[in-house]
């Protein structure tokens, strides 16, 4: 729908050049989780080879966060002042080599595999804060749920090919082969990129007069000289509560991501063929969910319901829900219920991103990758901190139950304080 509610008519056999770039946006964060995910699977052989307990293994998966968290908000300052487009390559093209020489740092010694892990997680840091800068400048404020949630659906399609693909890998070459093969897709995705993508609407060669006025109607104006409004930004409610939801999100979402393999190996007795298929049908409801979710989020917003209200319901609905089954995986003892409660989980969670993950472009559009920057440095200490005390935690209590429930936990909070402090409106512009 274009601006007023009137429909946007385009030649037929046209591309969208904004959803040509939402789909390279979304296959950047595909690529992202294929190399993220598979030393989730991966490390079930690894430690066996070199003799790895819990709280080892918890370091190895944690270590990938430390460079994740360190290029946040440097990314989202480079984002704003040199471009999405660029910025987003670069990272790529970074994170997808040290995915590659990562079986042949774990040979030469285990820091030397850390620091590999690290400088994965500097390249994989900016592609978040690339693509909300991109958005902020490409997609209209209605169908910015739907953006949202389709780049955010790479999350769970990388995470279902990793989760197929890894132990098929493992048992026909050799754990490896995985990183050979996964880290040489973001080398592929880049021709995609090069080709389809463009920094501004104005840019993009071929774009239909009408959908760039279209975007021009629905999307702030951008700005010569950007200077990020820091203080107005650290000052606001609504951005704290922001952040603590990302926060409380990713505490759940790293959780399950990281040791989803070994809850099932562990409490379930299943080995790593069985692992992958038990992971399958949680990661594609969490796939179909989200883009669920997101068309409910931009219908609401169509028949004329509030940002903040859509916002609100959506977030709430995700961490109440997802809550509730954590705390009933905790007692699950088959291992059909555990997947089931699982798909809750993961499938109901997902509608946070039609939630808090929209809510950087309802409030700072100009500055949403700077913003996404800031949210995604605390979003990103669960997977240093969280990732590695549940290690230790399964090694001193071996208690899922008491793991899950940390998770529930800061879903209630994380609830309350969005209901409390969220708001839709522009405040930065």
């Amino acid at each position: 729908m274009a601006a007023g509610g009137a429909a946007l008519e385009l030649p037929r056999g046209y591309w969208s050049r904004r959803w040509l770039l939402v789909g390279g946006c979304f296959l950047a964060i595909f690529v992202l989780y294929l190399d993220r995910v598979n030393i989730s699977y991966a490390i079930l052989p690894m430690s066996q080879q070199y003799g790895w307990d819990k709280a080892t293994q918890g370091w190895v998966l944690s270590s990938f966060f430390v460079g994740y968290l360190a290029t946040q908000l440097l990314g989202g300052w480079l984002a704003t002042h040199i471009g999405g487009r660029k910025l987003l390559a670069f990272g790529v093209i970074w994170w997808s080599a040290f995915t590659l020489v990562t079986p042949l740092a774990a040979d030469v010694s285990f820091a030397v595999l850390v620091a590999a892990r690290v400088g994965m997680g500097l390249g994989e840091g900016v592609a978040f804060p690339s693509i909300y800068t991109l958005f902020g400048k490409w997609i209209p404020t209605h169908e910015r749920a739907r953006a949202a949630a389709l780049n955010g659906s790479g999350m769970p399609l990388g995470t279902v090919v990793a989760t197929l693909g890894t132990p098929w890998l493992v048992g026909a070459y050799g754990w490896p082969a995985v990183f050979y093969v996964f880290g040489l897709t973001g080398f592929v995705w880049l021709a995609y990129w090069l080709f389809f993508s463009s920094e501004r609407p104005d840019d993009a060669p071929g774009i239909h007069p009408a959908e760039l006025e279209h975007i021009r109607a629905n999307t702030a104006a951008p700005v010569t000289e950007p200077a990020i409004p820091w203080g107005k930004i650290l000052r606001s409610s609504a951005v704290w509560a922001l952040i603590f939801n990302h926060f409380c999100s990713n505490w759940g979402y790293y959780l399950i991501l990281s040791w989803l393999p070994r809850y099932f190996a562990d409490a379930h007795g299943l080995d790593l063929v069985a692992v992958g298929w038990a992971s399958l049908l949680p990661w594609l409801s969490m796939f179909v969910m989200t883009n669920v979710g997101a068309y409910l989020a931009d219908g609401l917003l169509a028949r004329g319901k509030s940002v903040v209200y859509v916002r609100k319901l959506m977030q709430s609905t995700a961490f109440l829900g997802s809550a509730a089954a954590l705390l009933a995986i905790g007692q699950a003892h088959s291992v059909g219920l555990a997947i089931g409660l699982m798909c809750v989980a993961l499938g109901v969670g997902s509608f946070a991103l039609s939630g808090y993950a929209s809510n950087h472009l309802d409030i700072a559009p100009r500055y949403a990758g700077a913003l996404m920057g800031l949210s995604n440095t605390a979003g990103t200490l669960p997977g240093v901190i969280g990732v590695t005390v549940t290690g230790y935690l399964l090694d001193a209590t071996g208690s899922w139950a008491l793991v899950f429930g940390i998770a529930a936990a800061l879903y209630v909070a994380g609830t309350v304080v969005w209901l409390a402090f969220a708001k839709g409106e522009p405040l930065f512009d």
